[in-house]
């Protein structure tokens, strides 16, 4: 058992070292350290609460979904904080690029993730025209939190895991 955990965790440092070494440039630096704001909570609270007090009524019960769906999903993520207290990748390994003012909290879960996932879940639910859009602004902000520096694989996974997992609940409890 210790020496498959061993491998998985080293197996989640490698792709890190991939994703956060190999492929840095120029382009992805701009985007990503951008795009990675979707998944923080002034995003998310933003678009959810707009959603509900302003758009048409399938949009609106939607967005009121995907409020509740955010600030549950975040029981988890702070109890699995305290629970599993992973240090961020940059504080662990001395070559990650990161950017200015990177987060110093405990890495595992991404909230970013957590957030993106149960914001976009229920609106993919109801639109499932709209999946490609919201899922793939929910997989890049993932992307993005491993890209920065901020985050391992497993804590990204993790959280797409939980957002989504609590997103489809309260979605399933709602109906």
């Amino acid at each position: 058992m210790r020496e498959r955990t061993y491998k998985l965790l080293k197996l989640d440092q490698q792709i890190f070292q991939w994703i956060n070494g190999r492929l840095h440039n120029r382009f992805l630096n701009f985007w990503l350290f951008h795009l990675t704001h979707l998944g923080g909570a002034t995003f998310t609270i933003s678009i959810s609460l707009l959603a509900w007090a302003f758009a048409p009524l399938s949009w609106s019960i939607t967005g009121s979904q995907a409020a509740i769906a955010l600030a549950l999903s975040h029981i988890p993520v702070a109890i699995a904080k305290k629970l599993y207290p992973r240090i961020r990748p940059y504080l662990a390994i001395p070559e990650t690029h990161t950017f200015r003012n990177p987060l110093s909290d405990h890495s595992f879960p991404s909230g970013h993730t957590t957030a993106a996932f149960s914001t976009a879940f229920p609106f993919i639910i109801a639109f499932p025209e709209m999946m490609p859009l919201f899922l793939g602004l929910s997989i890049i902000v993932g992307f993005s939190r491993i890209y920065l520096g901020l985050h391992y694989p497993s804590d990204v996974l993790a959280g797409a895991v939980i957002g989504t997992s609590v997103a489809v609940m309260t979605v399933a409890i709602w109906s």
